[in-house]
């Protein structure tokens, strides 16, 4: 029964994988039809680098600066909470910004096109006239993109506009971000929590350089870079504002000293 169970699930994958690449007419209108889908890569990866950036910056500047572990973890969870929900705010509200702009656009383009028809005709004609139509196709591509006020309002914000096709979930954004932040950032603080002060820092250091190259190797599943020099390029990142911070614990020390 297992096996049998086992069987159906790699079909299914097989028949999904097929589905994604193949370029049968069936599998290109369900993709068309799926369209294409939202990416909430960019928040994970803001979030959680920020998230160890920040509490480890915390961490190596309390260090430096020789106060207590009592200390490292009141400003580090108090980072947590409060930095990792002012990054959610930023990032909800950064995608609401998008869309109420995006909204105004769009009842501007309905507006112009019911004002000044002929003058938003020859928009779409010059726009297509730029990608290499000319003469009667021209004109019949601006008669069918015309024909419905939807859509040429919509041709008319991707192309005119650059408004993106797909669209986020301010909600979802937020929520990644923070969940991110929190995992991420709680890092650097598990030894202090459960180690002790005695080679804490050390073994916080490891922990957060480790976490920076998952991140970046991570990332690379998303782009052409190497994994390992995408970790790599975001480890260096991680570790030099984490040296930085460490360096400004030290310098305020010597002037409290």
């Amino acid at each position: 029964m297992s096996l049998h169970r086992d069987k159906l699930f790699m079909t299914q994958l097989m028949d999904d994988a097929d589905i994604e690449h193949s370029h049968s007419p069936d599998a290109i209108a369900h993709r068309l039809d799926k369209g294409p889908q939202t990416n909430y890569l960019r928040d994970w990866v803001f979030g959680g680098i920020d998230g160890a950036v920040t509490t480890f910056a915390i961490v190596a500047g309390v260090a430096g600066a020789s106060l207590s572990t009592t200390v490292i973890l009141i400003l580090g969870i108090a980072n947590l909470l409060a930095d990792g929900f002012s990054m959610a705010a930023g990032a909800y509200s950064g995608i609401k910004a998008e869309k109420d702009d995006y909204e105004r656009l769009r009842q501007m383009e309905h507006r112009h096109i019911k004002e000044t028809p002929e003058g938003e005709r020859e928009e779409i004609r010059q726009i297509f006239a730029a990608k290499g139509f000319e003469g009667e196709d021209l004109e019949r591509a601006v008669d069918i993109i015309t024909a419905s006020h939807e859509r040429w309002v919509q041709v008319m914000l991707e192309e005119e506009h650059g408004a993106p096709k797909m669209e986020r979930s301010a909600v979802k954004s937020g929520l990644v971000t923070f969940g991110a932040f929190f995992v991420c950032g709680a890092v650097p603080l598990l030894p202090f929590i459960f180690g002790g002060a005695s080679g804490a820092l050390t073994t916080a250091t490891i922990m957060t350089g480790l976490t920076f190259f998952g991140i970046g190797s991570l990332k690379s599943r998303w782009s052409t870079t190497k994994w390992w020099k995408s970790g790599f390029e975001t480890f260096s990142i991680g570790m030099v504002a984490a040296g930085v911070a460490f360096g400004v614990g030290m310098a305020l020390k010597g002037l409290v000293g």
